[in-house]
């Protein structure tokens, strides 16, 4: 196999950083070297110790690498309906969303749009996804399709939705259960493939749904689930009156077996503390999903309450309710709505939380996530002077944390220069 030698400053996290002080939590090397095999990291270190005569070397100094970002929630059939007005998110979906998502039956148009898609996380820096599509499973065959061409990783699945919903979007409790099953059959733990069971959420499935998508969960258990949780109070107050018998929003999907260590929630804004405690017990992963919230105006999530729970938070860019492709606009946001509950979200702790972080969250981390010798190759090249503006900034820098920082707040897809996924550049140059 072809050897190559990426040589630039490395940056790759060990552990969660305690603090803005907490240099041990990383790995930082100034003059480093990533070698590359066969899709893998083989080493990582120095390039005085690692460079190996019989690589090709490819020089991306002064340039800063890191592990590729990882999105946890976001919308494939979404994208072209970025931005769009609404009042809030009930508006939002019946009057743009669940119309688009009706194109996607149509197989060619799946198959465009899924080679659009993952361009648009590559041209963003991200290397793994979780990602819904429509309830149409030639739209799931479709990204997973593209998604393997690629070698990428990626967890996706069809949205089961059997009520609420414009008739041409909804399923059945059984076709759903029967288009799933087959869809795990072909795609998952293909190449990097994974199968995420995903029922949209309470308000579009029945019971029998819900039971249908309990039986998926109990027969494939290393699949992940999915769903939307505590978003917007209107979708709260109706999620219980459908499912008057539970307690709460959270209860309904805890009745039917959704709640573990592989569900994904979306949002998870307006929890009780009784709510908070049901997920901490089960594992369960919320998803922070700032550009959206801000964007529909949904609620501010309270990442440290969630936190000194013990529950893994995952951070995502909800396309298309979220507006941006970019994990770095993902943060700048996120830093936002933090600190207008007083917390601080220092760029240490930001950039573990979409590369380490968000592969913990998944169960990945021995997988993706670092620069680490054994894991994956994806990985991204981030350039902090990547506009005017960045660059003025960057000429009074005092370190790495002001350089994070400057990417953080300043950054977007310009501060890309390139993206690798198993190994290969992904960006024309």
């Amino acid at each position: 196999m072809t050897l190559t030698l990426i040589r630039a400053r490395l940056l790759s996290f060990l552990r969660e950083p305690h603090s803005p002080d907490d240099t041990t939590s990383f790995r930082y090397i100034d003059d480093g070297a990533l070698l590359i095999e066969g899709g893998m990291i083989r080493a990582m270190g120095e390039f005085s110790q690692i460079n190996t005569p019989d690589a090709t070397v490819i020089d991306h100094r002064p340039h800063l690498v890191m592990p590729g970002f990882i999105d946890t929630h976001l919308h494939f059939p979404q994208t072209q309906v970025i931005g769009c007005w609404a009042a809030e998110l009930l508006d939002w979906l019946n009057d743009y969303t669940f119309p688009e998502e009706t194109r996607y039956n149509d197989p060619a148009l799946c198959a465009r749009m899924a080679s659009a898609f993952l361009d648009r996380l590559a041209d963003h820096g991200t290397t793994t996804a979780v990602a819904y599509a429509s309830v149409h499973a030639a739209s799931a065959d479709a990204l997973f399709a593209e998604a393997l061409s690629r070698d990428m990783r990626l967890i996706t699945g069809k949205v089961m939705m059997d009520r609420n919903a414009p008739g041409s979007l909804r399923d059945t409790a059984q076709s759903g259960y029967d288009d799933t099953k087959a869809l795990i059959a072909r795609w998952h733990g293909r190449g990097r493939l994974s199968y995420a069971i995903t029922p949209r959420f309470a308000i579009t499935s029945t019971p029998d749904q819900l039971a249908a998508a309990q039986a998926l969960a109990v027969e494939h258990p290393d699949c992940y689930i999915q769903t939307h949780l505590s978003e917007n109070h209107a979708e709260i107050a109706l999620s219980c009156q459908l499912y008057p018998d539970a307690v709460d929003y959270t209860d309904i999907y805890a009745r039917y077996g959704l709640l573990g260590t592989k569900s994904l929630l979306g949002h998870a804004i307006h929890l009780s503390d009784r709510e908070i405690g049901v997920l901490a017990e089960a594992g369960a992963k919320p998803v922070f999903c700032p550009t959206s919230n801000l964007f529909l105006g949904s609620g501010l999530f309270d990442d440290a309450k969630l936190r000194a729970a013990g529950l893994v938070n995952a951070i995502a860019t909800d396309i298309g309710g979220g507006t941006s492709y970019s994990m770095l606009q993902t943060l700048a946001e996120g830093y936002k709505v933090l600190q207008l509950q007083r917390q601080r979200l220092h760029p240490f702790r930001a950039f573990h939380w979409i590369t380490r972080g968000n592969a913990v969250a998944l169960g990945l981390e021995h997988c993706i996530g670092t620069l680490d010798a054994g894991t994956e190759a994806d990985f991204v090249i981030l350039n902090a002077r990547a506009t005017p503006a960045m660059a003025q900034r960057m000429d009074r820098a005092r370190g790495l944390a002001d350089e994070l920082f400057t990417l953080q707040v300043m950054g977007d897809d310009r501060a890309v220069v390139q993206t690798y996924i198993a190994g290969t550049p992904q960006k024309a140059c």
